[in-house]
């Protein structure tokens, strides 16, 4: 079997990879607190990155089913310090995981180089000119409704055509707006306005998003359908989410986002090494 061809992308970087996930926030469904304090945060994503990670995602506002806002100012204050100090240090490229067009264009003055959008650039009018004259790449997520609702009744007609079409909208208005394919990630987005079943659904035909013909990143990680199947609470979710990651690169996907960065990347290297033959020692 053999992995769907690379996409061009606007930065050098191999696929597949890890996105370790270093969430600078009080309330995030799975480590909320943990790395709320910049010099934690820091540390993290620095550990993150020795045990595999070929980027850093940072997010400052929690988007768990039932949360609320934070204000820009907030946010901010939470993410500014840590990309600060992350950069130039880490190694590896910066996200930052932002619906907020002032958020990501400081961010991005900082020093990070590519954006993550929840909201696939609905949430601020603005984010895709800050996008456009960055020139840096931005990943594009489906998510159904807002995260203070969203798990209330989600429902779909067919779930993976209409994530897909969705994608292909947002896509074709990106484009309009100026920016260039090579900037463009796609994301299905597990967990974000969708059951158990929907979540299924999409890893099961995870296949069809690499036809969109950009980088597909996959957001398992530690999530409530995990939890669901296995009667989990988030930090013992991290078999289910290796699981997910072997799925998702024998259907293509091209960046994994997790939280438990060493066992992933371990699967991905076992995976590889059975795809297309084992790395020279």
């Amino acid at each position: 079997m053999a992995l769907p061809a690379q996409p061009t992308f606007a930065f050098e970087l191999s696929f597949p990879c890890i996105m370790g996930v270093v969430n600078v926030t009080p309330d995030s469904f799975s480590d909320g607190g943990r790395y709320f304090g910049a010099d934690d945060a820091l540390a993290q994503g620095l550990a993150l990155a020795r045990e595999g990670a070929a980027l850093v995602d940072i997010g400052g506002e929690s988007t768990r089913p039932g949360s609320d806002p934070v204000p820009e100012d907030e946010e901010l204050r939470r993410v500014l310090p840590v990309v600060e100090a992350l950069a130039g240090r880490v190694g590896v490229p910066i996200s930052v995981d932002t619906m907020k067009a002032e958020v990501a264009r400081r961010a991005l003055a900082a020093g990070a180089a590519l954006i993550n959008d929840v909201s696939a650039l609905r949430f601020d009018p603005e984010m895709v000119s800050v996008i456009a004259e960055a020139g840096c790449p931005v990943s594009l997520m489906h998510m159904g409704g807002e995260p203070k609702s969203m798990q209330d009744d989600p429902r779909y007609d067919d779930v993976v055509d209409e994530v897909l079409r969705f994608l292909e909208k947002r896509m074709v208005f990106a484009l309009a707006q100026g920016l260039r394919e090579d900037q463009l990630m796609v994301d299905p987005g597990i967990g974000f306005g969708k059951t158990v079943d929907h979540n299924l659904a999409l890893l099961r035909d995870l296949q069809r998003f690499t036809t969109l013909g950009r980088p597909v990143v996959l957001g398992t990680s530690r999530k409530r359908f995990l939890g669901a199947i296995l009667g989990a609470e988030p930090a013992e979710r991290t078999i289910g989410t290796v699981a997910t990651t072997v799925v998702g690169l024998l259907a293509g996907a091209h960046v994994f986002r997790v939280h438990d960065v060493k066992p992933n990347f371990e699967a991905l290297r076992v995976g590889l090494a059975v795809l297309e033959g084992a790395p020279a020692a």
